[in-house]
């Protein structure tokens, strides 16, 4: 039984991370297929191995923070009546995602997938994103990238993935040349990706995980690999430099006309792309003061803001959204501070975790495990200050499937180290 369920958790693992940009319904098809050969196997240990149960205190808070976050979204369905809605009517079940990979977690902590999978799941998802970027700048001529989904979270999730494959290119344990190779260039496609998708939120957040990196590099390599590495790393941010100002990207034009847009909304026109975004966040803001306990609820949020539109208050041009362009703001809003606590939760706990595994120095390949889940957090972090990605299908998957499989990889290692987090 624990063969065939890491059997499938490897296969399950890189199908999705290499597919969740490529293919159209990777996000949800692969994460129910995982949840429910999850279920059986829980199922299955429960009634016949019941001994066989691995979780410790630090598994306890992991699943606490999803579970939390996961109930008090339905509680917030279940006053309003109202399901999300999400981009193309995808988001209705969005608040059982968090309760379907805490039921996958429970499983991966009983038989979890091996790294060799995440390395090269985060590069053949890196590599195919760059792919379909240049394709679709160069070849269709689309002014951003995005294959066919919102371009914001495409970006976000290529630049992701291509940080993750980095940190498998400078892991001194990864010693296979095809995988190396791979690696770095799933570093250049994520990094392309990014690029060529226009999403400025990732501009800003890439800086902070480089200096994580940085970090990770100066306390795990010795002297004498040390400065070639940081100076890959330096070369690579060139790269990234490179690619923003080459002739026809779209890098020097959205920040000319975030500039632009700025001006414009300090004129009083709030019609431009920022301008609409910094009005949803004004009126996040009245909506959050407003109702600051429990918030106005999934529904109910667009309709008051449609309301405040219709009596002239804020720009038309936020209703033909049904977020507020910020985790943050959005669940503040719509959920309360008690909805933003738990939003606070599902983001520090993991992060906590994963800092605490990466600062211990177990081994490199434990190290490099809880470095991806910190880049992962610190990532979503970022991005959420200026996009609802934990309302996106893709964002939402991809969050909670990244830091589920690099929560079991990491302590599967640590496990095989002989150490324990009780």
């Amino acid at each position: 039984m624990i063969r065939w369920c890491r059997f499938s958790a490897n296969i399950l693992f890189f199908s999705f991370l290499s597919l969740l940009l490529v293919c159209r319904y990777a996000y949800a098809l692969l994460p129910f297929v995982a949840t429910g050969l999850a279920l059986l196997a829980v199922l299955y240990w429960a009634f016949f191995s019941p001994g066989r149960w691995s979780l410790d205190r630090e598994d306890v808070f992991f699943l606490l923070a999803m579970l939390v976050f996961a109930v008090l979204w339905l509680g917030d369905v279940l006053r309003t009546g109202a399901w999300p809605v999400g981009e193309g009517n995808q988001g209705v079940w969005l608040p059982l995602w968090p309760l379907m990979a805490a039921v996958v977690m429970v499983a991966w902590r009983l038989a979890a997938p091996q790294p060799g999978f995440l390395w090269w799941g985060v590069a053949f998802g890196a590599f195919l994103a760059g792919c379909i970027a240049a394709y679709e700048y160069w070849w269709l001529g689309r002014p951003r990238a995005g294959n066919g989904m919102n371009p914001i979270p495409f970006g976000n999730l290529a630049l992701l993935l291509g940080s993750l494959s980095l940190v498998g290119l400078i892991s001194p344990y990864v010693t296979r040349s095809s995988l190396r190779l791979v690696l770095g260039l799933a570093v250049l496609g994520g990094l392309l990706a990014s690029v060529l998708s226009g999403t400025r939120g990732g501009w800003v957040v890439f800086p902070v995980l480089i200096l994580l990196l940085v970090r990770h590099v100066s306390r795990s390599w010795c002297e004498s690999f040390r400065g070639g590495v940081v100076g890959s790393v330096l070369v690579l941010v060139a790269v990234l430099l490179a690619m923003s100002l080459m002739p026809g990207a779209p890098v020097k034009g959205r920040l000319s006309q975030g500039v632009a847009n700025l001006q414009d909304y300090a004129g009083g026109d709030a019609g431009s792309s920022l301008g609409v975004r910094l009005e949803m966040w004004r009126a996040g803001w009245q909506l959050i003061k407003a109702r600051p306990g429990l918030g106005w609820g999934e529904g109910r949020l667009e309709a008051q803001r449609d309301s405040w539109v219709d009596e002239g208050r804020f720009h038309q041009g936020i209703s033909r959204y049904d977020q507020l362009h910020s985790d943050l703001v959005d669940t503040f809003a719509r959920r309360g501070a008690v909805g933003l606590l738990s939003l606070i939760a599902l983001y520090a706990v993991p992060l906590w975790l994963f800092w605490r595994h990466w600062l211990r120095g177990v081994d490199e390949e434990a190290r490099a495990l809880a470095l991806c889940g910190v880049l992962v957090v610190v990532g979503f972090v970022g991005f959420g200050l200026s996009q609802s990605m934990l309302r996106d299908v893709r964002g939402l998957s991809g969050y909670l499937a990244l830091i589920v499989g690099c929560w079991s990889l990491l302590k599967g290692r640590v496990a095989g180290a002989g150490l324990s987090g009780r």
